[in-house]
């Protein structure tokens, strides 16, 4: 048996990058897959496609992250289809990057809604059928606790928010063994942040390992704190570290 034979999951923005492969680890590790996209249903058709490559099921919902009507409907039609809820990865969320001087209201709003409201949101509905035992994971970001660059500072304090969150709901949810956690990565090669041009050429060097990730990696470990493995360890984030910076 795989060891998430007979779980299932909601990966939100997993139509690409580091959603479709932890949608893909899932489900080659037996859990059955819904995944969340806000626009190009071509492409979240392929992630689901790939999923189900696995012999498992796959589902698509097409739900804004920022709108919160949407997102609270995404756990509710989980369940009608699958009869239940175990794994809950918060994935979906936006950078913005701009100096202090230059962010809008909208910026704020926006990462607000996106990467703070919409895991308040996914998390309380999840919470309140899943059973004991079940896992709530969030990808923050290593820029939650380190800021190595000019103006990313909506990007990181939303980061730095859901860390927090995932503390105080360790201790809301521990007595019911669902545990919550927060994966901080660093840099990941993926289309929004690619491991080459100008970007990468400035973040290389402050990376302990000297590469960016791969979502592959990413994937691995949140397939780890989705298992029966992890059941011990909760109201953590767990980092790829970028080095300090002089």
């Amino acid at each position: 048996m795989a060891k998430l034979d007979g779980k299932v999951a909601v990966v939100t923005g997993g139509s690409r990058g580091i959603g479709a492969a932890i949608a893909r680890r899932l489900a080659a590790d037996g859990a059955h897959v819904a995944i969340t996209y806000s626009g190009n249903a071509e492409t979240a058709e392929a992630a689901v496609a790939a999923v189900r490559a696995h012999g498992v099921e796959g589902m698509a919902l097409r739900a804004d992250a920022a709108d919160a009507d949407a997102v609270k409907a995404i756990v509710p039609q989980v369940v009608d289809r699958f009869g239940r809820l175990d794994i809950l990865v918060n994935n979906a969320g936006i950078l913005v990057l701009a100096p202090l001087e230059d962010c809008t209201d909208e910026d704020f709003e926006r990462i607000v809604a996106v990467n703070i409201r919409a895991v308040f949101l996914a998390s309380r509905a999840a919470a309140k059928v899943m059973e004991d035992g079940g896992r709530i994971i969030t990808i923050g970001s290593v820029n939650g606790d380190r800021m190595p660059f000019p103006g990313g500072a909506l990007y990181a304090m939303s980061k730095a928010a859901v860390a927090a969150l995932t503390k105080g709901w360790a201790r809301d949810l521990g007595p019911r063994g669902i545990t919550v956690t927060c994966v901080q990565p660093g840099p990941i090669d993926t289309d929004m942040n690619p491991a080459s041009g100008d970007f990468a050429e400035m973040m290389t060097p402050m990376i302990a390992l000297g590469r960016y990730g791969t979502p592959d990696e990413v994937a691995a470990l949140v397939a780890f704190l989705a298992s029966l493995e992890s059941a011990n360890i909760t109201g953590r984030d767990l980092a790829n570290r970028l080095q300090d910076v002089a």
